[in-house]
């Protein structure tokens, strides 16, 4: 197996912990993050329903690009 494939699952794992440190630190203050206008959210009478977050995605999309490419502009 190719040793960068190894570094780049170690960077991965570090960026989940990071991620998830976030969310555990600051979940309270993320609570608008699911519920931006433009979000589809269908319910059925019994309470059944679909919900799909399609501006969240697309917000969440565009940090994302931005981080990496200052990351990738600095390294």
């Amino acid at each position: 197996m190719n040793p960068v494939i190894g570094k780049y699952i170690v960077l991965a794992g570090i960026g989940l912990v990071l991620v998830g440190l976030i969310v555990w630190l600051f979940g309270d203050k993320l609570g608008w993050l699911g519920r931006l206008p433009g979000d589809i959210r269908v319910t059925g009478e019994n309470g059944g329903g679909f919900y799909f977050p399609i501006v969240t995605c697309i917000v969440v999309s565009i940090v994302l690009n931005l981080v990496i490419a200052l990351v990738r502009r600095f390294f």
